[in-house]
């Protein structure tokens, strides 16, 4: 085993969080490079010339990306693992970021003049109860999980684009919902604050000093994402390496044999359905809360597809993919941003220069060019690459 450090002979050593003292190695430098990211510090890629830095809104777009993160770890565990193909991962967000935002946010009221009494008197406008972190963040995952199990009988009938359909509906269902419940959502145009980020009284969308060490609110943020990423993609990794994984596994790959295996596919498919759900439910509660408004509109059919792209772009069945594509995916904007001021991409308007297509527009191209690409060349999306290039470097200078 020595010499042949990627073969596997036995299940335990199959299941481990960490296969090698190398994997535990890396993690161990990807979290300490992160932590010096956070603190405002920069890493040197090319030594004078270009340095790795997460500063203003940078590291606001990387918030969002650790938290966005968490929902796509949870799509892939209904997508990736278990092989149900979810559209509806939009409508399970929103339940998330309303139920956060009634129970973590304001009640706002507002004077009306009643023509009985002839006296103006009161009437809530979006109903709040200003709860800690400790509860609404847990309550908002467990009422999208919820709902997930209302849900999940259809999927025990249903596979494919069949499955795939139906979950769509959900966007659209939710969307009407979102809309006509004003008293929750605020309404079309209008929306709600989102919860307040406050965790037994430290405020984390607040300034000041910790331990004697000055952090924005943008750090603050960023080193609760940190956590909570760090948290739910552990549990993630177990929950794979467990019996309830392989068995997730199994169905994915023929459900009918490992229905003849015994593996009952009405639990695991709701299994699968509901954890991916509650993922979803605390995203959608912390993601918005760092956005600090919500508008019943955003939870629409191309939040669904950002997050399936996320999925595809990161890697099927990977925790570890889903984080890159996430990451990518939130980012994109700012690159194409980035590639907008080359020379090279001048056919991008970036406002101040002629082109033939602006950026939002080229962002929507190159958003569903990628998407086709990995889909076609590298189904294992940018976890594929990572491993084609630790394979090759591994192997090298032999190319077998």
């Amino acid at each position: 085993m020595r010499y042949r450090p990627g073969l596997i002979a036995d299940y335990q050593s199959d299941a481990t969080v960490f296969r090698s003292n190398v994997q535990r190695f890396w993690f161990t430098v990807l979290m300490v490079v992160t932590v010096i990211l956070g603190f405002g510090g920069s890493i040197p890629i090319l030594p004078g010339v270009v340095d790795l830095s997460l500063k203003g809104e940078l590291l606001l777009i990387a918030v969002t990306a650790l938290f966005a993160s968490i929902g796509s770890i949870g799509l892939n565990i209904v997508t990736g693992y278990a092989g149900q193909v979810s559209l509806g991962h939009a409508f399970f967000l929103g339940v998330g970021a309303f139920t956060g935002a009634v129970l973590g946010g304001m009640e706002v009221t507002r004077q009306v003049f009643d023509l009985d009494s002839g006296e103006f008197v009161e009437q809530i406008e979006v109903i709040g109860f200003q709860l800690d972190m400790l509860i609404w963040v847990p309550a908002a995952g467990l009422v999208a999980a919820l709902f997930g199990l209302i849900v999940s009988p259809v999927a025990f009938r249903l596979r494919g684009l069949y499955l795939a359909f139906v979950t769509l509906g959900l966007v659209f269902v939710g969307d009407h919902l979102f809309r006509e419940l004003t008293t929750v959502t605020g309404g079309v145009g209008i929306g709600r604050e989102t919860a307040v980020p406050s965790l037994l009284g430290f405020r984390f969308d607040e300034d000041g000093e910790i331990f004697g060490v000055f952090l924005s609110k943008e750090q603050r943020l960023f080193f609760l994402g940190l956590v909570l990423l760090t948290i739910m993609a552990l549990v993630a990794k177990n929950l794979a390496r467990s019996r309830i994984g392989r068995a997730l596994a199994a169905v994915r790959d023929r459900d009918i044999a490992a229905e003849m295996m015994g593996i009952p596919l009405a639990r695991y498919k709701m299994i699968a359905f509901v954890v991916s759900s509650f993922y979803a439910g605390v995203t959608g509660a912390l993601l918005f809360a760092v956005i600090g408004r919500l508008q019943p509109e955003a939870f629409n059919l191309l939040m669904s597809i950002q997050y399936i792209a996320m999925v595809l772009i990161g890697g099927v069945a990977t925790v570890s993919g889903s984080i890159m594509g996430a990451v990518f995916i939130i980012f994109l904007p700012r690159i194409v941003k980035w590639m907008a001021g080359l020379w090279f991409f001048g056919f991008i308007s970036d406002g101040a220069t002629g082109g033939f297509v602006t950026i939002a527009q080229f962002e929507q191209i190159l958003f569903g060019l990628l998407i086709v690409l990995f889909l076609i060349f590298e189904p294992l999306g940018l976890y594929g690459i990572w491993i084609r290039i630790r394979n090759y470097w591994k192997a090298w200078p032999f190319s077998y």
